[in-house]
């Protein structure tokens, strides 16, 4: 069955934060999300398979630039080009909006996922040290769109 990309929408919140509790060491509260799609400059989306979530992205866009605020795929959907459908979601919106820059965090040990986003362009920045709650520095990672 075919991944479709849609808007997040509140029925969506309780999925999307099981995702979160099993892709994230620390997991954000399922506040924030509710709070994030209420909130104005924001691109949140979630990807299905039929009508299950299986990835999600949430963003933030201001004036000329945007940053990623979380983006998870369902393990088991993992290594099939679901990141990568998100994140030129992401990519097409920011072209529309004249969007300039796309920025992130990730963390410094997760070799795989800087991996990723060298591949779509990304370059690191700098290093935020002890960015996540336990500790973990986060490298900053920014393209041109």
């Amino acid at each position: 069955m075919a991944i479709s990309i849609e808007p997040a929408a509140s029925t969506d919140i309780d999925a999307i934060h099981r995702l979160e509790t099993e892709a994230f060491p620390a997991p954000w509260r399922r506040e924030f999300f509710e709070s994030e799609l209420h909130a104005s400059g924001r691109l949140n989306l979630v990807a299905r398979r039929g009508r299950a979530i299986v990835g999600y992205v949430f963003a933030m866009y201001f004036f000329d630039e945007m940053h990623v605020n979380k983006i998870a795929v369902a393990e088991a959907e993992r290594r099939q080009g679901i990141a990568l459908t998100l994140m030129k979601a992401c990519d097409d919106f920011a072209r529309r909006e004249q969007i300039k820059t796309i920025s992130l965090e990730v963390r410094e040990s997760n070799d795989g996922a800087q991996a990723f986003y060298r591949r779509l362009g990304f370059a690191k920045l700098y290093v935020r040290p002890k960015y996540y709650p336990d500790g973990e520095a986060a490298v900053v990672m920014m393209r041109e769109v």
